[in-house]
């Protein structure tokens, strides 16, 4: 188990959605940096939330097509 965590780096706070290591997650991040501004958006995969204080708050989604739309939103809002 991991997370897959999307944050816009002139903000405070991310979303996070659980998920698991492997060929999906490789190609679902991969989508996701396609369709987004990449130089504001930071994709990153983490292993423990509780690791990670430089991401807090982090705001959890349950399904990939609601992480996918929080992640498209935050892009533009930084157009």
């Amino acid at each position: 188990m991991c997370y897959l965590i999307a944050k816009d780096i002139d903000k405070v706070g991310c979303y996070a959605i659980e998920t698991e290591i492997g060929q999906h997650l490789a190609s679902f991040k991969r989508k996701l940096s396609s369709e987004v501004n990449i130089r504001k958006i930071q994709l990153v995969t983490i292993s423990r939330p509780s690791a990670y204080g430089e991401y807090e708050p982090y705001t959890f989604v349950d399904t990939e097509d609601e992480f996918e739309k929080k992640v498209k939103e935050l892009s533009d809002n930084t157009l």
